[in-house]
């Protein structure tokens, strides 16, 4: 399943290496977010077999999926971005190890930078006390070493593989999230719901990173900070939430100084004022989450009346899948 809005050079790509999975049996569902270049009539033209859900309004990635979950038929779901290409087993891959491990609701891919196939992009993900997460081993160097099947985290949502009935079960995307954390969020319900995410290194995707919305919109920057308090307003244990602004503010302050010293995302804006705008930005974007919370309550409470995970258990599986502050804000996503 795929969601897009315009961009269809990089969707035809996306879907020629569906269009060549080997060895399985799917049906391709294309969620259109009301695209003004041409992406539907291209997609009758050239792929008639898909299935086309065409909106006509960009109702965001989270909204997109959950229609394309409704109407899907087979037991496994597997998402993929328009800006991502796929091996020709991936399909095959996911299938199999999901069909292994009875106990796993998510599978997770190997994703590899398009433009550089020996970086990792994601190999699942990890994530911070404040709610925060990143792909594990983000802009590596791919020498195997994540090459191992494993269980992880939860996956990225560029490219995944979810138990239909675990997702209806948990209400699928928040669609209150548009866009971005939005997988974490649902990974995160998943893993309260007592599922588990296993990671599948054999099915390989290739990600064009930022052409969402790019690296440095500041409406991509908005939307990762306001969804990251939702996602830990709504799956955090209480105690750990009462903490949220001490680690918020500790991770802000490590920021600080590694902008100082010339590392990590905010290094790149050069200039007083580029650094002043992301501060603002962040600030509106936590005001908007804040207003947002009343909304997020009922969800909240839906989550932990049919949690199966203890807070212990939610403080061992953050552990186990921590992020180091240094790496966090060091490293440019």
């Amino acid at each position: 399943m795929v969601v897009t809005h315009n961009r269809k050079e990089l969707l035809a790509h996306c879907l020629h290496s569906i269009q060549n999975q080997v060895d399985a049996v799917y049906e391709v569902i294309l969620v259109d977010n009301a695209s003004t270049d041409g992406t539907v009539e291209f997609v009758h033209e050239n792929y008639p077999n898909i299935k086309i859900i065409h909106k006509n309004i960009n109702s965001g990635f989270c909204e997109g999926n959950n229609a394309g979950i409704r109407a899907a038929r087979a037991p496994i779901v597997a998402l993929l971005n328009n800006d991502a290409v796929v091996g020709p087993t991936f399909l095959r891959q996911l299938l199999a190890a999901l069909e292994d491990h009875p106990d796993a609701a998510m599978a997770a891919c190997k994703i590899l930078q398009y433009e550089n196939r020996k970086l990792i992009d994601k190999a699942g993900h990890l994530i911070y006390w404040d709610g925060q997460n990143r792909g594990r081993g983000m802009g590596e160097q791919d020498h195997g070493q994540y090459d191992r099947p494993e269980e992880v985290l939860w996956p990225d949502g560029c490219a995944a593989a979810y138990r239909r009935d675990a997702l209806l079960a948990v209400g699928g995307f928040d669609e209150d999230f548009f866009a971005y954390a939005d997988d974490a969020d649902l990974g995160f319900r998943l893993r309260l719901a007592g599922h588990k995410a296993i990671y599948v290194p054999t099915a390989e995707v290739y990600h064009h990173r930022g052409s969402t919305l790019g690296k440095t919109n500041p409406r991509r920057l908005h939307l990762i900070e306001r969804n990251r308090v939702l996602l830990a307003f709504k799956n955090l244990p209480l105690p750990l939430l009462l903490l949220n602004p001490f680690f918020y503010a500790v991770r802000l302050v490590r920021g600080l100084w590694a902008a100082i010293v010339g590392k990590g995302e905010v290094a790149r804006h050069s200039s007083e004022r580029g650094k002043l705008s992301i501060a603002l930005t962040l600030l509106r974007a936590d005001w908007e989450a804040v207003r947002m919370l009343p909304r997020m309550w009922p969800k909240r409470r839906q989550i932990f009346r049919t949690r199966k995970l203890s807070s212990m258990e939610v403080y061992r599986l953050m552990w186990r899948y921590r992020i180091s502050l240094k790496t966090l804000v060091e490293d440019e996503p």
